[in-house]
């Protein structure tokens, strides 16, 4: 049986929000996706609050992931710790709240999902998410296991993704805001891309109003980032897992935007 898992690039402020209730539903459908996840650390730019969450998930998420801006709107650490659907880097101290991994009950038996953050120009000190991907993958007793990356540097989803080759169902990484195109079954069977992309403006340096990236690397005096207004996009990767045997037959992108309908 073929189990279709659609992951959605980071949702970025309002705008993201909106287009995820809007657009959500509609993918999943479409798509006849059986499990969504969607990273949702920037939904407010920097964190996630709990009423976002909420939208998130009635918009038909089954997990929402996040990465370095976790702690954004501290308001989300009480509900993390009694919603195991959300997942924070399991690769953060331990003494954090929340959880970095979680097992779900599916239509194709159990589904475990880790996240994990890299090291390479984060704002944090965290464990080395190789040697913690190691203990967790021989700790975990599911067919399917997805995995997400949230790092800055390609090389390091890349590394991680050659790791977990035939070991996990699928990898993919998060944070940069721009998809690539290498989305792809890896040579053991391992499904993988190195970024999803993003949700929210399509007119934007990552969501944000152009001339304010522009004055940071000008070296003006800055204001606080604010999201861009405009036209806005939903980008993600759909994989199709073998549920037998827990390998990926197929990596797709499936995006969408305000000037197309969705395009696979």
């Amino acid at each position: 049986m073929d189990f279709k898992v659609l992951a959605v690039g980071d949702v970025v402020g309002n705008p993201g929000m909106e287009r995820i209730r809007r657009s959500l539903r509609y993918l999943k459908r479409k798509w006849e996706a059986d499990f969504v996840i969607v990273n949702g650390e920037n939904a407010s730019v920097v964190g996630l609050t709990p009423d976002q969450a909420e939208d998130i998930f009635d918009a038909g998420a089954d997990v929402i992931t996040m990465g370095n801006h976790t702690w954004g709107k501290r308001e989300i650490v009480p509900y993390m710790d009694d919603c195991p659907r959300i997942l924070r880097p399991a690769n953060y101290a331990p003494q954090v709240p929340g959880r970095g991994y979680a097992v779900y009950d599916t239509k194709a038996g159990n589904v475990a999902v880790i996240d994990l953050i890299g090291r390479c120009n984060m704002d944090y000190g965290p464990d080395n998410p190789f040697l913690m991907i190691e203990k967790l993958v021989k700790e975990i007793d599911a067919k399917i296991i997805l995995v997400e990356m949230h790092a800055e540097a390609t090389s390091e989803k890349l590394a991680m993704g050659y790791l977990l080759d035939g070991r996990v169902s699928a990898v993919w990484g998060t944070h940069t805001h721009v998809p690539t195109a290498d989305a792809q079954i890896l040579p053991k069977g391992t499904g993988y891309v190195t970024d999803l992309g993003m949700t929210g403006p399509k007119n934007s340096v990552l969501g944000i109003r152009p001339e304010l990236s522009i004055q940071k690397f000008r070296g003006d005096l800055t204001e606080r980032y604010k999201w861009a207004d405009g036209p806005t996009k939903l980008e993600a990767v759909l994989f199709t897992i073998d549920s037998t045997t827990g390998k990926c037959k197929k990596a797709e992108r499936v995006d969408l935007n305000d000037e197309n309908t969705a395009q696979r």
